[in-house]
């Protein structure tokens, strides 16, 4: 029995799976955590929503909670920057914009309202172009090169406002790359040629509305406007050039624009009363500035207009809405009364 003892394979010990303090002497112990049971509670999880609804969330988000749920995960980060959040964006009363003015107009904005805001660098991550269709950076504070920036970016405008700041040719030239532009404000602007305002009203041909009254310009600026003004508009404000418009460039616009209802030629102390039989070949005129031209009294105004307005109500069959004129208010106001619209 010992000899046979010697020669055999040595015999299995028997573990014990006791619990507890029982087995604190083994080294390692494999175990498994329980699974938590869910909880069925009424509340709902977000992530459970479809994306329709999660869209809808969004949309009632201010611009700087939107851009922080883009951080929170990759589905998130693309709801928050679906198109449809982005079709028209209002940041009016926003004192600084740095890198969300390019987060916004990257995204895919179509209206963007950011007038009288401080703009820092925008910091565009590539350089796509952008799909912003109306565009309003009025009274903005902003460098030129970012401007330039932005604008070059732009090929689809149809209503854009940059009134009071500093332009460039380079910013000129972008916009005369957006043909289908309908109306632009550049009131009070300046840092550009006449040769590349020339050229941006060649190529911009279905302007309706233009605003260029009390920019920078000189006699030579004036002229560009009279002699390339599409003939598309119908609302122009020209007003503040004083000695530099003259009755030649009033001439040519009226015959390249006969289709004008609102003229603005105040402050040209230049227009004479000379103007009166030129400006009655606008058969749709409806309103008409002339403030602060002093070379055409007060009197006449009244006398001459009366008769011009006569003419082009039986003539046509329209009725001028609005003479403005103040160089005497008193004067201004009875007119407007005594030339009131009457059918016929």
């Amino acid at each position: 029995n010992e000899l046979i003892q010697q020669w055999s394979p040595p015999h299995k010990k028997i573990l014990t799976s006791a619990k507890g303090k029982e087995n604190e002497e083994n080294a390692f112990v494999l175990a498994r955590r329980p699974r938590k049971r869910r909880e069925s509670s009424a509340g709902l999880c977000l992530d459970s929503l479809p994306d329709e609804l999660l869209l809808g969330i969004l949309s009632r988000l201010s611009l700087q909670d939107l851009l922080r749920t883009s951080r929170v995960c990759k589905r998130w980060h693309c709801l928050a920057f679906d198109e449809s959040l982005w079709h028209s964006v209002d940041l009016v009363g926003k004192a600084q914009l740095d890198a969300e003015l390019g987060q916004v107009l990257s995204a895919g904005a179509l209206r963007l309202r950011c007038p009288h805001t401080c703009i820092g660098q925008s910091r565009f991550k590539s350089a796509q172009k952008l799909r912003v269709q109306h565009l309003d950076l009025s009274n903005c504070t902003v460098e030129t090169s970012v401007l330039e920036d932005i604008l070059s970016r732009c090929k689809h405008l149809h209503n854009l406002s940059l009134e009071g700041l500093v332009l460039s040719d380079s910013i000129i030239h972008s916009l005369a790359q957006n043909t289908e532009i309908v109306r632009l404000n550049l009131c009070g602007c300046s840092g550009f040629s006449p040769e590349s305002l020339a050229e941006m009203l060649k190529s911009c041909t279905r302007i309706e509305e233009m605003n260029v009254s009390w920019c920078d310009f000189n006699n030579l600026h004036v002229q560009a406007i009279a002699n390339n003004i599409p003939s598309s508009i119908s609302q122009l404000n020209i007003s503040g050039y004083r000695q530099n418009l003259i009755m030649e460039d009033v001439k040519a616009v009226v015959k390249r624009c006969p289709n004008l209802t609102n003229l603005d030629l105040s402050d040209s102390v230049l227009v004479t009363t000379d103007s009166f039989p030129v400006l009655q070949q606008l058969s749709s005129l409806r309103h008409l500035a002339l403030s602060r031209c002093y070379q055409i009294h007060p009197a006449f105004q009244k006398h001459e207009l009366n008769s011009q307005i006569n003419t082009m109500r039986f003539a046509n069959k329209k009725h001028i809405h609005k003479y403005i004129f103040m160089s005497q208010p008193q004067l201004c106001l009875a007119f407007i009364c005594e030339s009131r619209p009457v059918h016929l």
